[in-house]
């Protein structure tokens, strides 16, 4: 009998021995549990970048030359020769195409021979009136003679000076059968043939001087103030990184009945050899003055009774309440002026259940 009691508190000791080694045990698994740190809570970012409040509005257009002319003869006349091609730089004073010269030397050798007739006439005239000066001096003429030669030597005189004219409007005449350019410039359209007759002032030969280039783009109405006092630059889809500023220099005063656009040219003073004629452009115009805003998700602003603020995570996860100035409110987006800066990472999704003792990890989409 005393065997089994000793037996017995000996098996009670062992279980009490063994409840307080387990209840030690899990004592310090639940120190271990505590002090792991907490995970940090992921969050969706944003990047802060302002622009201009009025964004930038762009139009596709053509690279045109601002004088382009429609040169023709000024005598009519049958076309013997065309001497340029369409896209052929011509200088000052280059012959572009000629006429038949025939029927002009014609009529320049017929105005010759009527001067040197009227010179013949005139020298008789002449010689008439001055003896009936001498005669009328010594009193065997009379009066109504001396008058009679004055008028036919004044109307000698008067068809001499004709017959000169006519010379030189012929002579004139003559050199018009050759078209030369008046400019420097190239030639985008060639309207005659040889062998076409063509009339006095009809479109020949059309050629673009080469200084002043611009750029032609159709600007709907509600941009027509922008397109006045904003800001224009020019890039040329050949060379998209390279900028040209711009400048309005003419607007179409009414609008076209079918786009109900208004074509605007806009002079090009940088644009050099490298920018040809034809080339497509990209118009941009801006504000020349504006405030520069940040749109951002409406999901992103923390507001809990006061300023509207922006979660701001930095490069350790940190994130801290910056309060900011809200220009605007659109459909899903707000617009800020100030209170942030440039690039900064924002939270765009759960800023009502952030901390800003917490830590956080940033993810670039949802499904992270």
């Amino acid at each position: 009998m005393l065997g089994r009691l000793l037996f017995s508190s000996y098996s009670r000791l062992l279980a009490g021995i063994s409840l307080a080694a387990v209840a030690i045990a899990l004592t310090g698994c639940n120190d271990q549990v505590a002090q792991k740190p907490p995970e940090s809570r992921p969050v969706l970012v944003a990047s802060v970048h302002y622009e201009a409040q009025s964004p930038e509005r762009s139009f596709v257009g053509t690279i045109k030359p601002r004088i382009e002319t429609d040169m023709g003869f000024r005598v009519p006349g049958k076309v013997a020769k065309r001497l340029v091609e369409v896209g052929q730089k011509v200088d000052l004073g280059q012959p572009l195409a000629t006429l038949d010269e025939v029927d002009l030397k014609l009529q320049a050798e017929q105005a010759e021979a009527e001067q040197r007739a009227a010179t013949g006439v005139l020298a008789q005239a002449g010689a008439a009136e001055q003896r009936a000066r001498d005669l009328r001096a010594k009193g065997w003429a009379t009066d109504a003679q001396l008058d009679s030669a004055k008028a036919a030597g004044d109307e000698a005189r008067a068809r001499l000076n004709r017959a000169e004219r006519s010379v030189e409007l012929t002579n004139n005449s003559l050199s018009y059968a050759t078209l030369v350019a008046d400019t420097r410039g190239v030639v985008t359209a060639t309207m005659i043939e040889p062998g076409q007759v063509v009339a006095a002032g009809q479109a020949a030969i059309r050629v673009a001087r080469l200084g002043e280039k611009e750029a032609v783009v159709a600007v709907p109405e509600t941009l027509l103030n922008r397109a006045k006092s904003g800001v224009a630059t020019v890039t040329l889809w050949s060379e998209p990184d390279k900028k040209y500023a711009a400048k309005l220099r003419e607007v179409a005063p009414s609008a076209d009945p079918a786009t109900r656009t208004y074509l605007a040219k806009f002079s090009l003073p940088d644009a050099g050899d490298d920018v040809s004629l034809g080339m497509t452009a990209t118009l941009t115009l801006a504000d020349s003055q504006t405030d520069r805003v940040a749109r951002l998700p409406l999901s992103s602003l923390y507001s809990q009774g006061g300023d509207p603020s922006l979660y701001v995570v930095d490069d350790k996860g940190a994130v801290s309440l910056k309060p900011v100035a809200v220009k605007s409110y659109d459909s899903n987006c707000v617009v800020i002026s100030s209170g942030v800066d440039e690039g900064a990472k924002i939270v765009v999704l759960g800023v009502q259940k952030l901390d800003p003792a917490e830590k956080v990890r940033v993810v670039s989409s949802l499904s992270v």
